[in-house]
């Protein structure tokens, strides 16, 4: 039985040099990660490049139940007093409709009760979060538009309960 070199191909490369890795590529492949890592340690020197988010400290704090009701109204609650701050109907209040079912799904998940309440905060440079005082996770709002960080934003201002 013959080698597979005798099918053809391989023995017509009898001679030959194999192809090496292109010399070029590989250079340039190293230059980049050595700019790479030459901008990270200028940046990291300078703060030249750097975009650094500044939290703040909270100006507004207000502890938050979010209860939906047999008729598919969902209520926002004023966890410390119990005053319902506002209640929106079945075609109102798309943006915080839709958080209020994937927070649920996230406390089923996770085994949290439902009456856990939120901390919704506007911190002193104007940005807005949601966090989930169980578990501590927090949620920065301006990530999903500015309309729907001043939905939950409004949810500070309105009358019924307290504002810290």
């Amino acid at each position: 039985m013959k080698s597979v070199s005798h099918l053809g191909y391989f023995g017509d490369r009898k001679g030959r040099k194999a192809n090496p890795f292109p010399l070029p590529v590989l250079l340039g492949a190293i230059a980049m990660l050595v700019f790479s890592a030459g901008a990270i340690v200028f940046g990291q020197a300078t703060g030249m490049g750097l975009v650094k988010t500044q939290v703040g400290t909270p100006a507004d704090i207000r502890d938050i139940r979010m209860l939906r009701h047999a008729d598919d109204r969902v209520a926002v609650i004023d966890a410390v007093t119990g005053v319902e701050i506002v209640s929106y109907g079945p075609t109102e209040g798309g943006f915080i409709r839709g958080s209020m079912r994937a927070l649920e799904r996230m406390r089923l998940v996770a085994g949290i009760p439902m009456e856990t309440p939120y901390r919704l905060i506007r911190w002193d440079t104007g940005r807005v979060s949601l966090s989930d005082t169980r578990t501590g996770e927090r949620i920065y709002l301006e990530a999903f538009g500015r309309d729907n960080a001043a939905a939950f934003a409004s949810l500070l201002d309105m009358k019924g309960g307290a504002v810290r």
